[in-house]
């Protein structure tokens, strides 16, 4: 059982204030976007001032045989605490073989690891879960095309009645219809959509008026963070979900989203492949989009949440990379599960006591520690914690 001290990730997009609230430190001023806790290389987290990752290739029996076997020398999962002060960017994340073979051919290009350009950066897939500490918002994969052009409809005005019909139509392509508006780029679409956005609240709206109201936000969120980006107008073609605290999303490959605001603690494969198309600075890759994204009308259904002993419960999802455990602790000492797998421990509120043969850790918020497999800990408190190890 060691301490872990995670990586600070300072992208614009981040708040300033409540990571740092979460760790107990003062802020900086800076943005405080992501707190990385695991052993990827462009970020790992360090135990007794040593990377994580370094650790583990020291000792790759600290991940267990289980994990071995199927993922190798390598700790599978990412754990994050992420705070959105505004929009990520629209992105989309691969399946393992999409990734081996974008990162191969990025490889064979001369692409070097740290370019800007670069889309691939590992050869892993990057399904994640995102558990809400705050009221939380984002957009997450596509409506059916004509509930969308309703939605368009209600705003109003010549240009979103043109994209509509197109939305409409019996034989739509929403891959083309994406593709087209985030490379035409046109602005005066991205201007009349905002303008009856505004005019919106002044007339009868059609539909269910939640989703009209919705759309009216994020076009107006979208337009004063990210002023003229085509982007906002693919995010009109995208479910709206607000998570309470507490509440999960599951984010698969090939479903395109974007999280609006927020802080919450996130979960993934740990990779750091995302293939953007819009609402960021950052390198855009829309023909690697085209190539991934799942086009599919999906819904932003809550991940099931099983309690599984006193004060446990473990989210559900497919993914074999990770697990994710919500652990309330109480005065009555529980066994934390998963014990053949390796796993992070991380506290979110109030204090976390974890012992293990005599030795004893007590984690404030923000506190966190990595357990090697086989190691039997047991927790008390009066807190919240999250527990991440393999799937399975």
């Amino acid at each position: 059982m060691h301490n872990l001290r995670g990586s600070v990730k300072n992208y614009v997009w981040g708040t300033t204030d409540r990571i740092p609230a979460l760790l107990g430190q003062r802020p900086t001023g800076e943005p405080y976007a992501e707190y990385w806790l695991g052993a990827h290389p462009a970020g790992p987290a360090t135990v007794d001032g040593v990377g994580l990752d370094a650790a583990i290739a020291a000792d790759p029996a600290v991940l267990g045989e289980r994990s071995r076997q199927v993922f190798g020398d390598r700790l599978p999962f990412l754990m994050k605490l992420l705070s959105a002060a505004r929009a990520l960017s629209l992105q989309v994340h691969p399946t393992a073989a999409q990734a081996r073979e974008g990162f191969v051919r990025e490889n064979g290009a001369g692409v070097a690891l740290g370019d800007p350009a670069r889309t691939y950066r590992d050869d892993w897939p990057k399904p994640e879960i995102m558990v809400a500490l705050e009221p939380f918002e984002a957009l997450y994969g596509f409506r059916d095309p004509r509930r969308s052009a309703a939605i368009l409809r209600a705003l109003g005005g010549e240009a979103a009645d043109g994209l509509a019909s197109r939305l409409d139509a019996e034989d739509v392509d929403l891959v083309a219809i994406v593709r087209d508006l985030l490379t035409d780029g046109d602005p005066v679409l991205v201007a009349a959509l905002a303008a009856d956005a505004d005019r919106a609240a002044d007339r009868t709206r059609l539909g269910d008026e939640r989703e009209v109201a919705d759309a009216r936000d994020t076009v107006a969120r979208l337009g004063r963070e990210y002023p003229g980006d085509p982007g906002i107008v693919v995010a009109l073609l995208m479910n709206r979900r607000r998570l309470e605290p507490l509440q999960a999303l599951y984010v698969p490959a090939g479903v395109m989203h974007a999280y609006l605001s927020g802080t919450g603690v996130e979960v993934m494969a740990s990779s750091d492949n995302v293939v953007r198309g819009g609402l960021t600075p950052k390198h855009i890759d829309l023909q690697g989009l085209t190539e991934v994204v799942d086009p599919r009308p999906s819904v932003p259904t809550l991940v099931p949440v099983e309690s599984v002993g006193d004060g446990v419960s473990r989210y559900l999802t497919p993914a074999p990379h990770f697990a994710l455990w919500r652990v309330d602790p109480s005065a009555a000492a529980r066994t934390l599960p998963a014990t053949d797998s390796p796993r992070i421990f991380l506290t979110v509120r109030g204090a976390c006591r974890l012992t293990r043969d005599g030795e004893e850790h007590r984690l404030r918020s923000g506190e966190a520690v990595f357990l090697a497999a086989g190691e039997a800990v047991q927790v008390t408190g009066e807190g919240l914690g999250f527990l991440t190890s393999i799937g399975g």
